[in-house]
């Protein structure tokens, strides 16, 4: 039927009366809204408090400028380094968009066939759909025949014949399940697969199915695990601080009444004196405050992140929002797609037997060149398939593509350039004969047959076997394969020959079987051996997809999925007969969920999270996108669509599941880098609480300045970052259970370590401050107090050596992580030049000697600091041997 389409006026006037047959993005993220979210981390907040009030002692004389600017430059640069680590990410991500060309489409306009972008498509287009293309907008066919594949809009992989309607059919209103696999309605999304017909568009853009559902993924995102536990790690870290500061400030104004004879004696001094003295406690308690909280843990996460997003797409890994990569190492379960994710997503030939069942090894097959050279006529001969100009296979349907590959391109065109090969007469493939059949010419002239085993087999009583000799045909025995080959999801096609002439509709009764293949979508051998790795790492995968229960159950016990008669495999239908306490009691034993539903699919996330699980989701369709977005992460697969990865926190380039298990592997790998810095940091914390609260009240007043403590708070914390930061993925963290959404990150065993590291620098550092061997090295009370302040950074460095592996293996792996010792010598040196400054002749290295309170001392005292820091290692390796060995 010939159409005139839309005129150019016409178009106009169904744009501005229907809309635009656009879906919006979501609004980019912007540098400021990234910036704007940091503030709303709850350490953040801790630090922004401390800064204000040292800014208030400030201006009442009683507190340094420094630290509260500092703070604040701290606090501003996690900002900036967050807010640029998630535009980077959104910025790559829509790079990787841009990048591909925008869907065309064939339209009827002013009388003639326009090629356009899906974009400019409007109601009452009338588009012209052919084999490959995706359909770009809702509506009805109104001409010819269609097999259309609708798994980007409901998950279901399976072909979906569509036919003309009526010319007074419409568009139903409320769209269900079924109406995606009905006669007539085509939606956006979908993708030909054969046939040619032409679409009557009645609804475009936002009020497409994949328009609402893009709509709905407006809805907020559950708190990731990292930002659950570093709240709980803010909160236990502000009532150490506050109480612990409250505590000292009293005892240390109990020390002044009872250093003055008692209270009435101490308030015999005067109300100035009273003052001071509280003034001076409460200064005290700040600065324990500023010592408890670690003002560069939200730093060093930001930059990690920042580091770790880059180097997952190394791994065909694109991290869209940053946090996803931590949450992927957090996972509890993963719900995952079937196809192209733990199979390869096409359908190939994976067996080929003779009629007496036995299988010839594929790579084998060109030895029997009886067979292989009669097998090649059947399929190469007998096909609606093709290789394109790059050697794509096009047209047919997807089990010619399949037995196409299977014979080779070389194989194909020899046979096309081969003229004793010319094709005579041919009958295609049809639901009611269920086989093809072509004759050939010449001498060599026999009719080749291809279909159902049921058909050939049943009119056959001949078979070639092995080695190419005609053998009488043992029914029986072949249909004990075939039943073998359908239990494992097989689609088995048969393949004979007859030397009569072609007779249509009908199978010669000479015909021999040729032979058999078996052809599905395999099992990805990459993504069976991740799966196990994700077992193994203590995660519950369960395959949830479209296909039916009886395939589904076939590839998840070649995937490793089922294993043994506990684990369950339910359809969409049984799952909806059960509560959400049912579903609960046994989510721990599901493995398989088939016939799935966008419902379930967000049913499914909702239940495990309501447990407490953290969950993830991967998905390439439109309608995964909800769950997608509900997941604490979401896989979109990079060859899905838009919705898909919008909704996604992460996108997998390559649609593999071993690449998810690379992202659950550095996921791991951060969170424990991430342990390693908290450990690092809170020991330099709790030592410098404690010696700051307890040496006043043996004589040293300030063994620790302000300057000193905004070093040890911004430098050595910024800079740990970047020595932890890097720290190699080790292959031992996959074999480690998941951790609990709620999981405190600081645990038994890293508070045990945290405080007796934390016991070991207060002891070495009372040792050195109050034993006289240690004063007598030094000229001068200032040369001595200076060199403690380097012997706390460079233990404190030491320690570093000792949080990177919980046993003794402290060195092993430097060569990967080579910022190491690049940031260890480095601190080393920058704090050389801050104490020997006042030796330099120029103004602003006195500046710098003068506000860090330095004396330059001599090389002994240096080698006598590095002697008494270096002993933190031995200290710690004795505590990893009694701990060890009691486990």
């Amino acid at each position: 039927m010939k159409y005139n389409g839309l005129s150019d006026e016409e178009v106009i006037v169904s744009r501005e009366k229907y809309g635009s047959n656009e879906i919006p993005d979501c609004e980019p993220t912007t540098f400021w809204d990234e910036f704007k979210e940091t503030f709303s981390d709850p350490m953040i907040k801790i630090l922004l408090a401390i800064a204000a009030l040292m800014i208030i002692m400030f201006f009442f004389g009683y507190a340094e400028i420094y630290e509260p600017l500092g703070t604040i430059a701290a606090v501003l640069i996690v900002a900036v380094v967050s807010a640029k680590t998630g535009v980077a990410s959104d910025t790559k991500y829509r790079e990787l968009k841009d990048s591909t060309e925008k869907d065309k489409c064939k339209v009827y306009r002013n009388s003639l066939i326009d090629v356009i972008d899906i974009d400019n498509v409007v109601t009452g287009d009338k588009v012209l759909l052919q084999s490959g293309d995706k359909i770009p907008a809702d509506g009805i066919l109104v001409s010819g025949s269609l097999t259309v594949d609708n798994s980007s809009l409901n998950g279901e992989s399976e072909e979906c014949k569509k036919t003309a309607a009526k010319e007074d059919a419409s568009l139903p209103e409320d769209i269900t399940g079924d109406t995606f696999v009905d006669a007539h309605s085509l939606f956006r999304g979908a993708v030909v697969f054969d046939g040619e017909g032409v679409l009557d568009v009645k609804k475009v853009g936002l009020k497409t199915m994949m328009g609402k559902m893009a709509e709905e993924m407006q809805e907020d995102e559950p708190d990731s695990p990292l930002k659950v536990k570093l709240a709980k790690l803010a909160k236990q870290i502000s009532l150490f601080g506050y109480v612990g500061a409250i505590v000292i400030a009293v005892l240390y104004f109990a020390y002044f009444i009872v250093s003055a004879g008692g209270i009435s004696a101490y308030f015999a001094n005067g109300a100035t004196e009273v003052l001071k003295d509280i003034v001076e406690a409460v200064s005290l308690a700040v600065v324990i405050i500023v010592c408890a909280v670690p003002e560069g843990l939200p730093l060093m996460i930001s930059l990690v992140l920042m580091q770790n997003t880059s180097k997952m797409l190394s791994h065909n890994v694109l991290v869209r929002k940053a946090e996803g990569i931590e949450t992927a190492g957090s996972l509890n379960i993963l719900f995952s797609d079937k196809t192209g994710t733990i199979t390869k997503g096409m359908l190939e030939v994976v067996d080929f037997f003779t009629a007496d069942g036995n299988s010839v090894a594929i790579p084998e097959l060109p030895q029997h060149k009886n067979i292989k050279n009669l097998l090649d006529l059947a399929i190469g001969k007998n096909t609606q398939s093709m290789f394109d100009a790059s050697h794509k296979v096009i047209g047919g349907n997807a089990t010619d593509q399949a037995l196409l590959k299977f014979i080779g391109e070389d194989t194909f065109n020899a046979l096309k350039e081969d003229t004793s090969y010319e094709v005579v007469q041919s009958q295609g493939f049809n639901s009611s004969n269920k086989f093809s059949q072509a004759q050939l010419n010449g001498s060599k002239g026999r009719t080749f047959y291809k279909g159902a085993p049921e058909r050939l087999v049943d009119a056959a009583k001949k078979y070639l076997d092995a080695d190419g000799n005609v053998k009488d045909i043992d029914k029986d025995a072949l249909n004990k394969k075939i039943d073998s080959l359908a239990s494992k999801a097989m689609r088995v096609l048969a393949f004979g020959y007859s030397q009569k002439d072609m007779v249509t509709s009908k199978i010669n009764d000479d015909i021999v079987i040729i032979g058999l293949v078996g052809i599905r979508d395999d099992v990805r051998p990459e993504a069976k051996e991740a799966i196990s790795e994700v077992q193994k790492a203590g995660i519950q995968v369960v395959m949830i997809t479209g296909d039916r229960l009886e395939t589904a159950v076939a590839i998840a016990k070649d995937a490793g999925l089922l294993r043994n008669e506990d684990d369950k495999a339910l359809s969409s239908a049984q799952l909806k007969e059960m509560s959400d306490d049912e579903v609960k009691k046994i989510i721990t034993k599901i493995r398989v969920i088939a016939r799935a539903l966008p419902t379930d699919k967000s049913r499914m996330v909702r239940i495990c999270q309501e447990m407490n699980l953290v969950v993830g989701m991967t998905g390439d369709g439109v309608n995964d996108s909800p769950a997608l977005k509900r997941a604490d992460v979401g896989f979109a697969m990079g060859s899905g669509t838009e919705a898909a990865k919008e909704a996604g926190k992460i996108v997998i380039l390559d649609d593999n599941f071993k690449s998810i298990k690379d992202a659950i592997w550095y996921g791991r790998t951060i969170y424990h880098n991430i342990l390693k810095f908290c450990k690092f940091q809170l020991v330099i914390n709790v030592a410098a609480v404690v010696v700051s609260a307890v040496a006043p009240f043996f004589g040293v007043e300030e063994p620790l300045k302000v300057t000193h403590l905004l070093f040890v708070n911004l430098v050595m914390d910024s800079l740990g970052a970047i020595m932890l930061g890097n720290e190699p993925a080790l292959k031992k963290y996959m074999s480690e259970p998941p951790r609990r959404r709620d999981e405190s990150i600081v645990s038994k065993e890293m508070m045990a370590q945290i405080v007796t590291m934390g016991a070991w620098v207060v002891l070495i550092s009372f040792l050195y401050l109050k034993l006289p061997f240690f004063r007598n090295l030094f000229e001068t009370d200032g040369q001595h107090l200076t060199a403690y302040f380097v012997l706390f950074i460079v233990i404190a460095l030491f320690n570093g050596f000792n949080v990177r592996d919980d046993g003794l293996a402290i060195f092993k792996g430097l060569d990967e992580n080579t910022g190491f010792l690049k940031v260890f010598f480095t601190i080393i040196l920058v704090q050389a030049v801050i104490v020997n400054a006042a030796l330099i002749p120029v103004p602003v290295f006195k500046w710098i000697g003068n506000m860090f309170s330095c004396v330059p001392f001599g090389i002994t005292g240096w080698a006598v600091v590095v002697i008494l820091a270096v002993t933190i290692i031995p200290a710690d390796m004795v505590r990893k041997l009694v701990v060890n060995g009691n486990k």
